[in-house]
């Protein structure tokens, strides 16, 4: 009893760690489009973003599926006392991920130019060969962090993450902002840029290698004398459980990977299509992609709160609670949509302000504005997944995240041709919806119960409402003051966080005293002991 007690609060403290690491690696990756987009313009961010999904797919493979199968393989075969299979599992995951990298390096180094042709942009290609290197050094930075996590030891799996994510950055700001100073064309600064991937790899790796040469554990993947001939079958059975469960799960975790790829393969092409000038398309495809910080940090911020449950969704679950399992989902869930809902909603309302602070100029704001709901999906989306895979179900998530590419990129052809760019932004809604529908329909029938309680919905419309009624009230009261500033800039920016602060303590205060989150839902959270205060008196313990 005691050692499950000890289990259950390893599994959840090991998971905090990585869900904080996670946090912080994904608020890096938003921040550094901001200044990157200033340093390259708007022609420039559309060559970097045009291949940012193939990196993201790497990322992906190297942080998510793989190291959690074999994390989870390796914890089972040491809990049976087998050191000889335990070795073996470790080396041949490490051969198939290799195996599996050099295949994805070949199709994208080889493909490069038939994909750049696709993307109707031939320049693209030398970038898709930059970035298809990062895919020969995920495999071991992805076997480490799964041995890491499967002896319980989460921290050089953190570190590493944050530790990439920040070199990543670093080399990306550097040598934009070299090349840009010394005249280099759009397209060598992007692959400067694109080369910040291969040294956060290399710096992953090398950060993972540094706590296995110090702890003296750089044996555990040396095989033994005897020991292919004497587990054939196990070689097969590793091979399988990492190609079908590790791919789920990484799947899993391209949602967003899946739209940016849509819209980077038809986006452009379909704007010269339909008669406008190349350079003005690629302008327009930059300036759309503005939505991505925005998307990025908005998700950030309304899944930070709701991911830090999950860890007590999983030890509910180990520790069979069935109870505390429901309330901590439904909690999850009821965190997500608030936090989405305000977030979405906030951002559309003062998306012109916010446009000019943070890229220079207000061109695009419609388009941003209608973007800003994906965050409002994409929230309840990653939640309801983390949720499932806490509960040990991958393929279901799998599935409902594979249907939002081909959605999308048959909506673009139809939306793109009538719409323009708002095209792309109806598109990425639309699908995202259809997900959403098709993980809460299956979520729903999973939890065999209610997900959101009555009146729910209600008191969060409510304080939508009211929020977006004071920012615009707010905007069209302080547009003259602010503007007097003479530098259009510094006073976008004085408008955009005012604005926040007010409609962000008005929703917070309609939420809380509405009832929405009891005192000791609220306790749960970062920062809850200061929240409870927006509790009425008689509401308060």
């Amino acid at each position: 009893m005691q050692k499950s007690i000890h289990q259950s609060k390893a599994v959840f403290k090991g998971a905090f760690i990585l869900t904080i690491a996670a946090i912080v690696t994904k608020i890096l990756s938003a921040f550094y489009r901001i200044p990157f987009q200033n340093i390259v313009g708007d022609v420039g961010f559309y060559i970097y973003q045009q291949v940012y999904p193939f990196y993201g797919m790497a990322v992906v493979l190297s942080t998510t599926g793989f190291p959690v199968v074999i994390s989870k393989l390796y914890a089972e075969q040491k809990e049976r006392g087998d050191d000889v299979r335990s070795r073996l599992l470790l080396f041949v995951s490490f051969l198939f991920l290799q195996v599996f990298g050099f295949i994805c390096f070949l199709i994208l180094y080889i493909g490069a130019d038939g994909i750049a042709r696709w993307m109707d942009d031939s320049h693209l290609a030398i970038l898709l060969r930059v970035v298809a290197i990062v895919f020969l050094a995920f495999p071991i930075s992805s076997l480490l962090r799964g041995y890491y996590q499967a002896i319980g030891d989460m921290v050089p799996t953190a570190i590493s993450q944050v530790g990439e994510q920040s070199i990543r950055v670093l080399t990306i700001i550097f040598l934009s902002s070299l090349f840009m100073a010394k005249g280099y064309s759009l397209y060598l600064v992007g692959g400067g840029a694109m080369f910040g991937s291969i040294t956060g790899s290399i710096i992953s790796a090398i950060i993972l290698f540094m706590f296995l040469r110090i702890r003296k554990e750089w044996k555990i993947i040396m095989p033994v004398r005897g020991m292919f001939q004497n587990y054939k079958k196990e070689v097969g059975a590793i091979w399988r459980a990492l190609f079908f469960q590790g791919l789920m799960i990484c799947l899993s975790g391209m949602l967003m990977i899946f739209i940016q790829m849509a819209d980077s393969l038809n986006l452009y092409s379909l704007l010269i299509a339909n008669g406008m000038e190349p350079e003005l398309a690629k302008g327009i495809k930059g300036i759309f992609d503005r939505g991505q910080p925005l998307i990025q940090l908005g998700t950030v911020a309304a899944t930070s709160m709701s991911l830090t449950l999950v860890p007590l969704i999983t030890r509910a679950r180990l520790a069979s609670k069935p109870v505390e399992l429901y309330k901590h989902t439904q909690l999850a869930l009821k965190v997500s949509v608030v936090v989405g809902v305000g977030a979405s909603a906030g951002l559309w309302a003062i998306i012109e302000p916010t446009n000019i602070m943070l890229f220079e100029n207000r061109s695009g704001s419609s388009v941003l504005g209608i973007l800003s709901f994906v965050i409002f999906f994409t929230s309840i989306i990653s939640t309801v997944i983390a949720i499932m895979q806490g509960m040990g179900k991958v393929l279901f998530p799998a599935f409902a995240v594979m249907i939002v590419f081909p959605l999308k990129y048959l909506l673009n052809i139809i939306l793109i041709p009538l719409l323009g760019v708002m095209g792309a932004a109806v598109s990425s809604l639309i699908s995202l919806a259809i997900v959403t529908l098709v993980l809460m329909t299956g979520f729903r029938k999973m939890s065999g119960g209610p997900i959101l309680i009555n009146g729910f919905l209600r008191t969060v419309l409510a304080a939508t409402m009211s929020m977006v009624l004071l920012l615009k009230g707010y905007l069209y009261i302080t547009d003259y003051f602010f503007a007097s500033f003479g530098m259009e800039r510094l006073g976008a920016a004085m408008q955009a966080i005012s604005a926040v602060v007010c409609g962000g303590l008005l929703f917070l205060s309609i939420i809380i005293r509405g009832r929405v989150f009891r005192e000791e839902e609220l306790a749960l959270f970062p920062l809850g002991s200061k929240l409870i205060h927006f509790l009425g008196r008689k509401d308060r313990g």
